[in-house]
């Protein structure tokens, strides 16, 4: 498999080296400087960029009936164009907001247990999440997620940023060191706490399992989710 990357800084590194583990070629290492795109060059892009950027090289790969694998976040406002631009060329499009196969099995857990404590009153949720200094959204995509996926299975109404409103969901953002990432989601009550929690070691989930979607993606027309690539 042929493969650009949109997006050469750490995790595209990563990616390279993964996907070369795989028997996969890097034809194209694109940033925001790169004059000219052979898109006929390559059977798939992942786009790690940056979220000013993202948009474009989507609407690019999808322009130029390219699959796209994007792991960048804090571009959401444009999501539902990607999607309409992808239904209108026919493309294919992954979007995730976290590819490594360890947080996609939280948040299954995480949804399952949202439903589980929906008619419980007496706890209240609340979420953490811990990046590296250098990550430049809060909060994080994953943790919006996550939070999302509570407000679909509950009475919870928003999420916010270390809000105490009782229908939203607090999320606290720290940023220090090189932490990959951790995410905890808290459902305290007067007597006890339910806590579940992942905690990424590096950074190498998040690359595999973005190539594991670019192989996945190939030949297929449509929008998808981590969900669809991993049968969850």
């Amino acid at each position: 498999m042929k493969i650009a990357l949109f997006g050469y800084g750490k995790m595209g590194k990563m990616i390279e080296r993964i996907a070369k583990d795989r028997g996969h070629e890097i034809i194209a290492k694109i940033d925001i400087d790169t004059p000219s795109i052979d898109y006929d060059s390559f059977d798939v892009a992942i786009d790690f960029s940056m979220p000013n950027a993202a948009f474009d090289n989507i609407s690019g790969c999808l322009q130029n009936n390219t699959p796209v694998i994007s792991g960048t976040t804090g571009w959401l406002e444009d999501y539902d164009k990607a999607v309409d631009l992808c239904s209108i060329e026919k493309g294919a499009f992954i979007y995730a907001s976290n590819f490594s196969l360890g947080v996609n099995v939280f948040f299954e857990l995480n949804a399952y247990l949202a439903r589980m404590m929906k008619n419980l009153k007496q706890y209240h949720v609340s979420m953490e999440e811990i990046h590296h200094t250098q990550k430049l959204d809060a909060p994080s995509g994953t943790a919006i997620t996550l939070a999302e996926d509570i407000i679909v299975n509950t009475d919870h109404t928003a999420w916010s940023l270390n809000g105490k409103d009782r229908d939203s969901i607090p999320i606290v953002s720290v940023r220090e060191g090189d932490v990959p990432g951790t995410h905890a989601i808290h459902h305290t009550s007067s007597v006890d706490t339910i806590a579940i929690k992942h905690t990424a070691h590096n950074r190498e989930g998040f690359a595999l399992g973005a190539v594991i979607a670019a192989e996945w993606i190939i030949g297929k027309t449509g929008v998808f989710s981590m969900k669809d690539v991993l049968g969850l």
